[in-house]
């Protein structure tokens, strides 16, 4: 319930002038029974029969007709209006009494009545003062009596009684009306709250990683979130039976529901899609179940994730401890390759030189990890980038300009730290110069743009033998390598640096050769 459901709650303003309605409905109908009344006893007693009641009586029938047709035009404020209508009951019940014998009649039951109504309708207000103006009506209707020698002795003690009724029931219907009106109030406050915690509760369950079913006892959905549709591989899934969406699922669900039993095995999930992993959850005995499916491919890259990163703190801090003596190491190589010496010692020396070397070349890559978190993002105009990296990769790495074909546009830009993707396209290229078949375009470098999600793509690909099938999960870990020469950490932290850049780095697959994507927001434009 929101707030302008709340304004027409149970004690709204709308609600008040609906009550009121029905209040002129009760009016117009008791004017039209003494007007029956009056018609079918003509031949009865002779105070029904007087002028005096049938006059007043059609008066009233008309102004109750007046009421109920101006209803809708709230031609005074409501109070007014209400205290006008309460007026006019008690005046013309007041005649209608007098016009039938007094109290005697029973009439000034109806004045009762109609303060009742009042005080519900008014919700306490003025009901006190109706009170006290019909309490005066009677006793001028007695006094009138007492005038015409028509009243007798007893009858004083009936007006008494009659006006402390009055104020009794005028006091009863204000408090009656008051608690309505609290209870009312609790009442909306509360549906408000309840209103804003299913929305707040909606909007989390929506949001959640997982996915989210409530399953009836018939074992068909009631709920779900976006995520469970995706886990699911299909939308929408309301109404749709268990065993139609996941017959393992179904089972799994049959065993909670008989034997409280919770699936502890991967269910398997729709061709292209992870495993999923479901738990059962029962809120209240003999309701609906809540089914959590949880996403096994993203717990295990989660783990994987923090494998990786406790491992790059590791090497980190053995990297550091190697530096020194692998520093003392070469330089006693260094040394020993002055002296003369024979050809063995020579081989024996070079070995030395070159494992030291490649040890601190992987020293190096290692403690590029610690600085991945320094990032100085720019925007980078691709067009410009892209020809200055390939022109200084050739001169720096001695290969042929021709081995590189560029296709890019010209407006393109990337987001990104320049020396992190100096780094990344760096170690991508060196991989494919290393593989390609070394003719003119061998390795092509493509930029491609997103602009509905803003995203920039720089591709790089070769025409060499391409990675084999069963070794493309294990690219991007470290110290994993096909090269005898290789440290295994060149993608690794590749990849790291693309992560530090909110980019990522993915193999494509490809009919041959290796290609390597780098995805990243794209700059504005120029």
């Amino acid at each position: 319930m929101n707030g302008s459901a709340a304004s027409g709650g149970l004690d709204g303003p709308d609600t008040r002038w609906k009550s009121l309605y029905y209040f002129n409905l009760y009016r117009l109908a008791v004017a039209l029974v003494f007007l029956v009344a009056a018609a079918v006893q003509r031949e009865g007693a002779s105070a029904i029969q007087s002028r005096l009641f049938l006059t007043t009586d059609v008066a009233y029938c008309l102004a109750a007709l007046a009421f109920v047709a101006t209803h809708r035009r709230r031609w005074l404020p409501f109070d007014w209006l209400l205290t006008v209508q309460v007026m006019t009951d008690v005046v013309a019940l007041t005649l209608l009494m007098h016009a039938s014998g007094g109290l005697r009649g029973g009439i000034a039951i109806m004045i009762v009545v109609v303060l009742a109504g009042a005080g519900l309708v008014g919700q306490g207000r003025l009901t006190v003062f109706y009170a006290a103006m019909a309490t005066l009506a009677v006793l001028a209707e007695q006094g009138l009596r007492m005038l015409d020698f028509a009243a007798e002795a007893g009858e004083f003690m009936t007006v008494g009684t009659t006006s402390i009724g009055f104020f009794a029931i005028a006091i009863s219907a204000r408090l009656l009306a008051q608690r309505v009106s609290a209870n009312a109030a609790l009442a909306r406050e509360r549906g408000i709250a309840l209103d804003n915690q299913l929305r707040v509760n909606e909007y989390i369950i929506r949001d959640m990683a997982d996915g989210v079913l409530v399953v009836d006892s018939n074992a068909a959905v009631r709920q779900s979130n976006p995520r469970a549709c995706e886990l699911l591989g299909r939308s929408p899934v309301v109404g749709v039976p268990l065993d139609e969406l996941s017959p393992a699922l179904a089972a799994s669900f049959e065993r909670f529901r008989l034997a409280g039993e919770q699936a502890m095995e991967p269910l398997p999930a729709p061709p292209g899609a992870s495993s999923i992993r479901a738990r059962f959850v029962r809120p209240a005995q003999g309701g609906d179940t809540l089914v959590y499916l949880e996403d096994l491919g993203r717990v295990q890259a989660q783990a994987q994730q923090l494998k990786l990163a406790a491992l790059g703190r590791l090497t980190a801090g053995i990297a550091h401890e190697i530096r020194n003596p692998l520093a003392a190491i070469s330089h006693a190589a260094e040394l020993l390759g002055e002296d003369a010496g024979g050809p063995g010692q020579a081989r024996l020396t070079a070995i030395i030189g070159d494992n030291t070397r490649r040890l601190d070349r992987m020293v190096r890559d290692v403690l590029q990890l610690g600085r991945r978190d320094r990032v100085q993002a720019e925007t980078i105009r691709l067009d410009a980038y892209l020809h200055d990296f390939v022109d200084e990769f050739c001169q720096r790495g001695g290969a042929a300009r021709a081995l590189f074909r560029i296709d890019v546009g010209y407006d393109s830009t990337m987001r990104f730290d320049r020396a992190h993707l100096d780094q990344v396209l760096w170690n991508l290229a060196a991989n494919a110069r290393r593989y390609c078949s070394g003719r003119e375009g061998a390795i092509r470098l493509s930029v491609s743009t997103d602009e509905a999600r803003g995203r920039t793509a720089i591709e790089v690909a070769d025409d060499g033998p391409g990675i084999p099938e069963e070794v493309r999960a294990q690219v991007f870990d470290p110290f994993f390598t096909t090269h005898t020469h290789g440290t295994g950490l060149g993608l690794y932290i590749a990849r790291e640096l693309c992560e530090a850049n909110h980019a990522n780095l993915e193999l494509l697959g490809a009919p041959s050769g290796a290609h390597f994507r780098i995805g990243a927001q794209s700059g504005p434009s120029a």
